[in-house]
């Protein structure tokens, strides 16, 4: 199964204009609020009309706005969960779950039987959404939509709304629930942790345009640019200049890294975790920074350091302070002992990125 998409709209000074094609069976798309996500996703669904482009499954044309093909949304076969899940108040499990199937009774109550079956609903029939967990909610939710086997399932943000410890849970059984679902399913989220855990592709947007797009692992190892690593979570960046193949000088961090691996011509800056420094103790190696700190975090599982080049106040355009995170299992090779000396930069972290 693959879905193409090629929309644009314009909403006041808001311009929409998204364009892909893939077959994944699981699609991410990241961005911040008001970027386009949802409205990508309504698009999809039927509930916005775009002004102009087309949106496909397989052969089947949802909308083309020059053919003047504008499917209803009843008629798209495409299951869409709101961030509030959209149960009716006024009707308990079974009457949201067969809610506007169109089957005769007996296949309504046997397609209705099988989702209480498969979504751990037993015993529950009866209750309202009112009386159910968020957890028990979302179960009945996705249960109304693959009630209707639909081609494809869009999740609009479905835990945006969640504390962490119920949003973490949820994740897992909404994924469990998914597992034997052979249709696509996207996903739409400013959460990156909620993106890289159940998404194999991944769209990247900003103001309504597609930054990037490909495999959500290598986007978040390689994101080739400053805009689309902020987007994966990076904190850490300088601006470089290129010396020749194998050289870069970083000119806020105020060092130069020599690597193995060539570096492209454009490359004018790099991007660093907070969690993939190394400290090091006596000698400098290769790759390493000479630091301050300005100040640490203690967090209950894990220490923040916030660092800069040692020589940052005598350099115009001084960096910003970077972050070094590390985690419990590190914490006992920092304590007892003086502060590393330097910290260095392993080469397979390092992200060589353009502006």
């Amino acid at each position: 199964m693959s879905i193409s998409v090629d929309i644009r709209k314009k909403l006041g000074d808001f311009l929409l204009e998204i364009s892909f094609e893939t077959d994944s069976k699981r699609i991410g798309i990241l961005g911040p609020s008001g970027c386009g996500k949802s409205m990508t996703l309504k698009s999809i669904a039927g509930i916005e009309k775009p002004d102009s482009g087309c949106i496909s499954i397989d052969d089947r044309v949802l909308f083309d706005q020059d053919q003047k093909i504008n499917l209803k949304p009843q008629k798209r076969n495409v299951g869409y969960m709101f961030q509030n899940y959209a149960l009716f108040p006024t009707m308990n499990v079974v009457q949201n779950i067969g809610a506007g199937l169109g089957l005769t009774a007996e296949g309504k109550n046997e397609r209705v039987r099988e989702m209480i079956e498969r979504f751990h609903l037993n015993g529950l029939e009866k209750h309202y959404p009112g009386e159910l967990s968020g957890g028990q909610q979302q179960r009945v939710a996705l249960a109304r939509i693959m009630a209707y086997r639909p081609d494809i399932i869009l999740l609009d943000e479905p835990f945006s709304a969640l504390d962490e410890h119920l949003k973490e849970r949820l994740q897992h059984e909404m994924m469990s629930m998914l597992e034997d679902y052979e249709g696509q399913v996207i996903l739409v989220s400013h959460s990156r942790d909620e993106i890289y855990r159940f998404s194999d592709e991944l769209l990247i947007m900003e103001d309504g345009q597609v930054l990037a797009r490909g495999k959500t692992a290598d986007l978040f190892d390689d994101p080739g640019s400053v805009a689309v690593a902020r987007m994966t979570g990076c904190k850490n960046f300088s601006r470089a200049k290129r010396l020749d193949e194998h050289r870069l000088r970083l000119t806020e961090w105020g060092i130069e890294l020599e690597l193995e691996r060539a570096i492209p011509k454009g490359t004018n800056a790099i991007g660093y975790r907070a969690h993939a420094f190394e400290p090091v103790w006596g000698e400098r190696q290769k790759n390493c920074l000479k630091f301050n700190v300005s100040g640490v975090d203690e967090l209950p599982f894990e220490r923040r350091y916030y660092i800069f080049p040692e020589d940052a106040g005598s350099r115009t355009g001084a960096t910003e302070l970077i972050c070094w995170f590390i985690q419990d299992s590190e914490r006992a090779q920092m304590d007892g002992q003086p502060a590393p000396d330097y910290l260095k930069l392993r080469e397979e972290s390092i992200m060589l990125l353009h502006e």
